[in-house]
């Protein structure tokens, strides 16, 4: 697919920044049995590949504003435009060395993502999309799954960590939807359980508590596909409330119906 001169710099910022978080990746595994740990190692990647992509996105646009997980949110001189960048979705896999992280980037304009980069640097899959133009994946068009039937569908899901107030009412979630489906799966990367979705992997994907960039290039990819995307309280704004579902065209309102009951 021939994209937009944005849509381009996005595919080609994220490539830059995945090809170096690539090499880091692979010094994990040595780090694993060092006393130190991988940790520091990890963290100073992740702000590493933010700033490659700071640095591109701000040079070619520079009136664009920002919102990045590391580096947080700044006003442009074009008030209607920002980047909204995480550069390592999946830390946690990345840490323990699992091959399943991403470097997410989304272009929004007045409010509404345009466009959106999700690339799965271990696994050389470039997930992308243009409002207007269609998802795909490196050369292939994307289409939603085609399953209407909750029991033959596969969801994914965000489980809270670390204490977060959402674990209660998420266990909940659990035990409602895993007795009327084929399976719900928990891999650590929000930007890839959207894009797994517009693929077709999954049915749908929810998560009561997440952030702005680990999703916003994902809504736009998993919309391009035919899929849906809304808030789990219904009438909110997806980055307001923090929280999100999306699916194929058939499963929305099944699983709304499952997770708004909590």
């Amino acid at each position: 697919m021939q994209g937009t001169a944005n849509l381009n710099l996005m595919i080609k910022t994220a490539r830059k920044a995945g090809r170096a978080l690539v090499k880091d990746f692979r010094e994990v595994e040595n780090l694993q049995v060092s006393s130190k740990g991988p940790g520091d190692f990890v963290t100073r990647a992740d702000r590493e590949a933010e700033q490659i992509i700071k640095e591109d996105l701000q040079a070619a646009r520079p009136s664009y504003g920002w919102l990045g997980e590391e580096t947080g949110e700044e006003a442009g001189a074009d008030p209607t435009r920002r980047w909204i960048v995480d550069p390592l979705d999946g830390t946690t896999n990345f840490l323990h060395g699992m091959p399943h992280w991403a470097v997410s980037i989304a272009l929004e304009h007045k409010g509404e993502i345009i466009a959106g980069v999700i690339f799965d640097a271990a696994k050389d899959e470039m997930f992308f999309a243009e409002k207007g133009f269609g998802a795909f994946m490196n050369e292939t068009r994307l289409r939603v799954s085609g399953r209407r039937n909750m029991i033959e569908s596969v969801f994914a899901c965000g489980v809270p960590f670390a204490g977060k107030s959402t674990l209660p009412a998420t266990l909940k979630d659990f035990a409602k939807l895993m007795p009327v489906c084929a399976g719900v799966r928990r891999w650590g990367a929000a930007s890839l359980d959207l894009a797994y979705v517009a693929a077709g992997r999954y049915e749908g994907y929810w998560e009561r508590e997440i952030n702005p960039w680990d999703i916003a290039a994902g809504l736009v990819i998993v919309k391009e596909a035919g899929g849906f995307v809304g808030p789990v309280r219904e009438g909110r704004d997806i980055f307001e409330s923090k929280s999100v579902i999306a699916t194929n065209g058939e499963m929305f309102d099944p699983l709304a119906k499952i997770i708004r009951s909590v």
